[in-house]
C-alpha cells in the first residue's frame, strides 16, 4: 500500500470518528490536502474496501473503517496527540494529592474515564511482581499478633496470627527483626523459600512460634495473590456516538466480573509501553466490537496494568496519549514513595 492510500485511510478514520457519519470520496478530497481529485480518492477507497480496510454500511452511503482498518491506522500512527500543558498539570496535581495506594488507584481510574470518555480499568499492583518493603508485628494479646506487610508499591496486607504460647515484648521484637532481615527487599516470588527457614533461625523456645508465623506469612505472601481491579466510567458506553452493533448488556455484565477484566488487562505485553487491541484481537466474545488500550506501570518495572475500553470508533491518538501519560505519572508517584 502506498502512502497516498494510507493518507486516505487516515482521513476516513479521522472524519468518521469526528462526525459519526460514513465518509465519501468527495468529502475526503475537500477536507484533506491530498493533492488529488475525488475520482482518484474514489479509486483508492475501492482498493481499501477490497483489501478489507473500509466497508460500506449500507447502499448509497460513504465508507467506514473496519477493525482491520483501525489496526493499520494505529500501527502507522505517526503522531500521538499529547495532553495540553494545562491537562498535564491537572493530572499531576490530582494524582499527587493521593494519600495512599487505594487513593492512587481510585483517582487514576476516575481520571482515565474523564480524560478519555471511555470505561477505565486499573489493576492494583500485583503481589507477584512486588517486593517486601517492611513487615510489622503488633502484639494484640500475649498470644495474638497482627502481621502487616507493606510492599514496595504501597500495597498493604494485614493478617492476624494466633501464637502457640505467650510472647513477651522482647520475643515480638526479636521476631520482627528476624522477618525483616530475611524478607525486606526480597521479591515476593522468592519469599516461600526464605520463610521455610525461619524456624531454624530462632532460639529453640521460639521455634513453634516462628513456625506459626511462617505459616501465616506463606498464606499472606503466596495464597493471597488474587488480583484486584478498579473500574470507572461504565456509563460512558451509553454516550451518544458510541455505537455497538449488538446489545451492550453483555459488555456491561462482563465489566462486573473481575476475572474478565483481568483477562483483558492480562493480555497486555508486560514489556510493551502500550498495547492496543481492536475487535477480534481481544479474543473474548463480548468484546469483539471494542477496543482496549492498556499500558503497564510501576516503579522501575511493571507491577500492574491500566487501560480503557470503548467502541472501535475511538479517538485513538487522544486515548493512547492519555493512557500513556497517566501510566507514567502513576509510575513516578510509586517510585517517589518506595
Amino acid at each position: 500500500m502506498d502512502d497516498r492510500k494510507l493518507e486516505v485511510l487516515r482521513a476516513i478514520v479521522e472524519d468518521y470518528v469526528a462526525t459519526e457519519e460514513p465518509v465519501g470520496s468527495k468529502a475526503v478530497a475537500q477536507r484533506h490536502a491530498l493533492g488529488v481529485s475525488a475520482a482518484t480518492v474514489r479509486n483508492d477507497m475501492a482498493y481499501l474496501e477490497e483489501a478489507g480496510y473500509i466497508q460500506q454500511p449500507h447502499t448509497s452511503a460513504g465508507r467506514i473503517p473496519t477493525a482491520k482498518g483501525y489496526r493499520l491506522f494505529v500501527d502507522r500512527l505517526g503522531k500521538i496527540k499529547p495532553l495540553s500543558a494545562a491537562e498535564r498539570r491537572a493530572v499531576h496535581r490530582f494524582l499527587s494529592e493521593a494519600i495512599d495506594l487505594d487513593d492512587v488507584v481510585t483517582r487514576t481510574v476516575r481520571l482515565l474515564a474523564q480524560l478519555t470518555h471511555q470505561v477505565a480499568v486499573v489493576q492494583y499492583p500485583s503481589l507477584n511482581r512486588s517486593s517486601v518493603r517492611h513487615l510489622e508485628l503488633v502484639s494484640l494479646t500475649p498470644t495474638r499478633l497482627m502481621l502487616v506487610m507493606i510492599t514496595d508499591t504501597g500495597r498493604v496486607e494485614q493478617r492476624y496470627v494466633e501464637m502457640p504460647a505467650e510472647l513477651s515484648e522482647d520475643d515480638v521484637l526479636e521476631l520482627r527483626r528476624l522477618v525483616n532481615e530475611q524478607l525486606q527487599g526480597r521479591p515476593l516470588a522468592d519469599a516461600p523459600r526464605v520463610i521455610a527457614d525461619l524456624a531454624d533461625l530462632v532460639r529453640p523456645e521460639l521455634r513453634d512460634t516462628a513456625s506459626a508465623l511462617a505459616r501465616v506469612l506463606v498464606e499472606t505472601l503466596v495464597a493471597r495473590t488474587e488480583e484486584r481491579v478498579a473500574v470507572a466510567g461504565a456509563a460512558n458506553l451509553t454516550r451518544p456516538g458510541n455505537f455497538f452493533a449488538g446489545s451492550m448488556r453483555p459488555i456491561l455484565e462482563a465489566l462486573e466480573e473481575e476475572v474478565v477484566l483481568m483477562q483483558l488487562l492480562g493480555r497486555a505485553d508486560s514489556n510493551a509501553l502500550l498495547t492496543v487491541r481492536i475487535g477480534d484481537e481481544n479474543h473474548l466474545d463480548d468484546f469483539r466490537e471494542t477496543t482496549v488500550v492498556t499500558a503497564g506501570y510501576g516503579p522501575g518495572s511493571v507491577v500492574g496494568h491500566m487501560g480503557v475500553l470503548g467502541p472501535t470508533r475511538m479517538d485513538y491518538p487522544g486515548t493512547i496519549a492519555a493512557v500513556r501519560a497517566v501510566a507514567r505519572y502513576v509510575s513516578e508517584i510509586l517510585e517517589q514513595n518506595r
